[in-house]
């Protein structure tokens, strides 16, 4: 008995320690975003000799924190209180669910290619709020933060739609951002540094395939809500060989949402997104050549010629 109660135990666990691990990713990936931005702004006001702006940047931070918890506030309670219909709320998931996979993606993208300029547009915003007062500042910094903590709320949300604990996403979700912010300040305080390259490369990819997994339970829940066809339909059924109970199906279930018994329209949307977006993701950008340098002429001087005596 005590055998198996170890065997049933081990999956739920992994199962729970899965779901808090893509929750935990999304919050030191979106954090660490975040925590990089400040650090360039702080940075810049302190080199600057500008610490009096210090109190609105760190004012603009804290709203826009602010405005992030609620709007995740707002989302749960929606789905929980707003809604009594049970389609209204897989309709409201599905919808949610497909935003998210809009912002991952449009974030994962934008990080890779902005990565190397937006230290110095940031610098360049940042000194043309300076110019304008303090409430410029305040709202520059509030913007740069907000955007991250609006994606991660909706991330969030949307990727704890199947799990069914209690507290322990919400408390990996706190815990990435606090190890982003840990990271930051030694970032920004010592000598420690990381590759970020690659770490943006190798959580980009990971969060591509939780992005694809969200998209398929957005499609599931339009298809509870009755907006999609096909709810009965299974794709397959190998739930003999990928036994859901298992500590590898509840880690393949709980990251990226595979399933032993998918329907069809699940299948392709996960394949159709994931597949796709992530070869082009790793695909190696394109150096763009160095201009040829042209040989500049030299002129030379001749001597003048020299009078031949008669």
């Amino acid at each position: 008995m005590a055998a198996l109660s170890k065997g049933c135990l081990l999956p739920s666990v992994t199962g729970v320690l899965t779901d808090m691990f893509a929750t935990y990713l999304i919050g030191l990936r979106e954090g660490l975003e975040a925590t990089l931005v400040v650090s360039i702004l702080v940075a810049f006001l302190v080199k600057s000799q500008r610490k009096d702006r210090l109190v609105q940047v760190w004012a603009g931070v804290a709203l826009a924190v602010v405005l992030s918890v609620l709007f995740g506030w707002m989302l749960t309670y929606t789905s929980t209180t707003l809604l009594a219909d049970y389609r209204d709320r897989e309709l409201f998931e599905a919808i949610t669910s497909l935003a998210a996979v809009v912002f991952v993606t449009w974030m994962i993208f934008w990080m890779r290619k902005a990565a190397r300029s937006i230290a110095g547009e940031l610098r360049t915003r940042l000194t043309d709020a300076l110019a304008v007062g303090s409430i410029a500042v305040a709202v520059m910094a509030f913007l740069a933060v907000v955007r991250e903590g609006l994606e991660t709320a909706l991330i969030f949300y949307s990727a704890v739609q199947g799990v069914q604990t209690d507290g322990g996403p919400l408390y990996s979700l706190i815990g990435g951002v606090a190890s982003a912010i840990v990271i930051g300040i030694l970032l920004y305080g010592t000598a420690v540094r990381i590759n970020l390259g690659k770490f943006f490369t190798w959580t980009g990819a990971l969060l591509i395939l939780v992005a694809a997994g969200i998209l398929k339970y957005a499609v599931h829940d339009f298809q509870e809500s009755g907006v999609l066809p096909g709810l009965n339909t299974l794709a397959f059924d190998i739930s003999g060989t990928l036994d859901p109970s298992s500590w590898y199906g509840n880690v393949l279930a709980g990251m990226f949402n595979i399933t032993p018994a998918p329907t069809v329209l699940e299948t392709i949307a996960w394949v159709a997104y994931g597949i796709p977006v992530l070869a082009i993701f790793l695909k190696p950008a394109k150096r763009k050549p160095a201009p040829a340098t042209v040989p500049t002429e030299t002129t030379t001087t001749t001597p003048a010629s020299t009078t031949q005596k008669s």
